[in-house]
């Protein structure tokens, strides 16, 4: 009675070249604008920067498909470096702190006005761990003046952990821009 029409599904890789291509070219802004994002997250503690960066690799992996995009020796470089990324924030504020001469209480004042400062945006961010060390200084029975200088060491690692991190998100942008074919 009813005649089986077939049913055609447009997969991927049955489009016309020029729609296949466009919808490639799609996917690519896609991937960079999120890497701006992600390049600009490791500098504004808001966004987990290289953690987005690595998420647009694996979009555009999964988007593309295997044959246009990169491969899982790239996928381990870019996972490690982010994780490399994140011990570096961390050692960062640590070891500049323990360089100027703070001790355990210094630390856990950093880590106690780290945490503080999350609710307090960029300022927050950089001020707390500042602050926290030099209460938590002030409270182990240090003077004023050795306070000081391990906050100051506290900012000068986050600053340190700053730039590190800057220079790790460029290199994982740098290293997917050469591992994955060009588009065009």
């Amino acid at each position: 009675m009813f005649a089986r029409l077939p049913i055609r599904i447009p997969w991927p890789g049955a489009l016309h070249p020029a729609r296949m291509r466009s919808v490639e070219l799609f996917w690519w802004t896609v991937t960079l604008v999120l890497m701006a994002v992600g390049f600009i997250g490791t500098v504004l503690p808001i966004l987990p920067g290289t953690t987005v960066i690595l998420a647009a690799a694996v979009l555009h992996r999964i988007m593309l498909g295997a044959e246009k995009s990169i491969g899982w020796r790239s996928f381990a470089v870019l996972t490690a470096l982010t994780l490399a990324s994140y011990a570096l924030d961390f050692a960062g504020g640590y070891l500049g702190a323990r360089r100027f001469g703070a001790t355990r209480w210094g630390m856990f004042g950093a880590i106690a006005g780290g945490l503080i400062g999350i609710f307090f945006a960029l300022p927050g961010l950089l001020i707390g761990p500042i602050i926290g060390t030099v209460a938590g200084e002030i409270i182990g029975g240090k003077r004023l003046a050795s306070a000081g200088r391990a906050g100051w060491g506290a900012l000068l690692g986050n600053l340190a952990g700053i730039l590190g991190k800057l220079l790790i998100a460029l290199a994982m942008v740098s290293w997917f821009l050469v591992a994955a074919p060009a588009p065009f």
